[in-house]
């Protein structure tokens, strides 16, 4: 864990501070986009060092630590949730989650204990599985017209992002093929909690 300290205090984000960051409560795929937006417009780092990964299961019930909406010692149980993993090339790997109450950026092993746990203390319908999927193609390729945050009478579930939905040439909507764990299906590659930990800890 010193390691991690040690790193953290010597890397730069590739974020502006938590507080300046694009935000919107309940879409956190789009705050990710707008992060990867980010970090290609400020050349601080090679865009192809950084992922979005989401987080979610078959059933679409995943717990996390350490979630502003539940202060405390309790789990969030989300449908799914999206955060960024910068691999950076010193070494350590950080994820950058707007709705933690870690640090922000987070040394990975660091968010991975304190926010996932273990898979042994968890029954195996809650297991996560993490789609990561590089950045740049997660740019190109993403798009959401917010429908799944509506209603059956068309409102509002959470007040939606003040600026247009995100689309491509091809799509107004694949949001689904990013939740999907099914590694057929969308872009990028599916892990197992513990396959994901292999990939990318600095511990391996």
């Amino acid at each position: 864990m010193e390691g991690d300290v040690a790193a953290a205090t010597l890397y730069q984000p590739a974020s502006p501070p938590r507080d300046a960051c694009v935000y919107s409560s309940c879409y956190c795929e789009e705050n990710i986009w707008k992060l990867c937006e980010y970090i290609k417009n400020h050349n601080q780092y090679p865009l192809e060092e950084c992922y979005a990964v989401f987080i979610s299961n078959e059933r679409k019930m995943i717990p996390i630590w350490k979630q502003q909406a539940r202060p405390g010692n309790g789990p969030v149980i989300w449908d799914y949730h999206v955060v960024l993993l910068h691999v950076s090339s010193g070494g350590q790997s950080f994820i950058y989650d707007l709705d933690t109450v870690l640090p922000f950026p987070c040394p990975f092993d660091t968010y991975v204990e304190e926010a996932f746990k273990s898979d042994d203390d968890i029954h195996p319908q809650f297991r996560r599985k993490f789609r990561v999927i590089r950045a740049d193609s997660y740019l190109k390729n993403f798009a959401s017209d917010r429908s799944h945050m509506k209603d059956s009478s068309g409102n509002w579930r959470e007040p939606p992002p003040p600026y247009p939905c995100i689309e491509t040439g091809d799509s107004k909507m694949n949001l689904n093929d990013f939740i999907s764990m099914d590694p057929e299906v969308g872009w990028g590659a599916v892990y197992t909690l513990s396959e994901f930990v292999h990939r990318f800890s600095s511990n391996y």
